[in-house]
């Protein structure tokens, strides 16, 4: 099984940029997808972005230009550089794991005020 621990969000004015940690720990495929997912209040959690093992990276049409995912050299830390943050960016900000399988991370909170 798979660990993640996130961190990294909080409190920043519209504008601002935050970066976001994923990092993953235990029995890591070799071939897998790591991505971020936001959760705003009553609305469903939506894909943000995602990176595969090989590199390929995929981002919501509301955050192209704005975020940029990545990972670390090691392959088992993933990044979510943040910039030009919108109110509507608010949201618990989770880390999700695929191979085979999904699991999820504890969830951290981005606010964006205006």
């Amino acid at each position: 099984q798979v660990q993640l621990v996130e961190s990294g969000g909080g409190l920043v004015q519209a504008g601002g940029s935050l970066r976001l940690s994923c990092a993953a720990s235990g029995i890591i495929s070799s071939i897998n997808v790591m991505g971020w997912y936001r959760q705003a209040p009553g609305k469903q959690r939506d894909m943000v972005s995602t990176i595969t093992s090989g590199g390929s990276t995929n981002y919501a049409n509301s955050v192209k230009g704005r975020f940029t995912i990545s990972r670390d050299s090691g392959g088992n830390t993933v990044y979510l550089q943040m910039n030009s943050l919108k109110p509507e960016d608010t949201g618990v900000y989770y880390c999700r794991y695929t191979s085979g399988y999904n699991k999820w991370g504890q969830g951290t909170q981005v606010t964006v005020s205006s």
